[in-house]
């Protein structure tokens, strides 16, 4: 890598930092190509990336960054998993670490913030963009149905009363 491709590797990185919604940093030590394979697909379903960056200008990015707090992850070989979506990362990562011992989380960044590895899995388990979006359209329907089922009533209420009515006139022609 040229002096010129590093400057660009710099910014491209920085960027990362500094406008995902979270990054997840991990070890990845171990992991056949096949998982890594699979490590790339997951995340790419759930819109998310995960790309393998030299710790050293990774350190440089977060120092220029302002994130110079998270430089002391970015020792051995490791990846960076990042995403608009700040729950997505987080959620594949702690799902593949549980499946291979070999992906290790060492913590993440949301925002400014650094995380250690428990708060990468506390955020694994907040629910995603998606999840919260379906829940608050939920909410945000139930009063339409009670409306609709209210204002309903009293149309459903007269014609029982109605139907009563004619069931008794037809047992009293019948009676008679």
């Amino acid at each position: 890598m040229d002096r010129v491709q590093k400057k660009d590797m710099v910014e491209d990185l920085g960027q990362i930092f500094s406008q995902s919604g979270s990054v997840v940093i991990a070890r990845y030590t171990g992991l056949t190509v096949a998982q890594m394979t699979d490590l790339r697909k997951r995340f790419g379903a759930a819109g998310a990336q995960f790309k393998v960056i030299k710790n050293r200008l990774a350190k440089i990015a977060l120092e220029n960054s302002g994130n110079g707090a998270a430089r002391a992850m970015f020792v051995e070989p490791t990846g960076i998993a990042f995403s608009s979506d700040p729950v997505a990362p987080a959620k594949i990562a702690a799902e593949f670490a549980k499946q291979n011992q070999k992906f290790v989380i060492i913590g993440g960044l949301l925002g400014k913030t650094t995380l250690d590895e428990n708060g990468v899995k506390a955020l694994a388990v907040i629910p995603s963009l998606d999840e919260l979006r379906a829940q608050l359209l939920g909410v945000l329907s139930a009063p339409a149905t009670k409306l609709a089922r209210t204002l309903n009533a009293p149309g459903v209420g007269m014609v029982t009363v109605l139907d009563a009515y004619r069931r008794k006139q037809e047992d009293e022609q019948a009676a008679a």
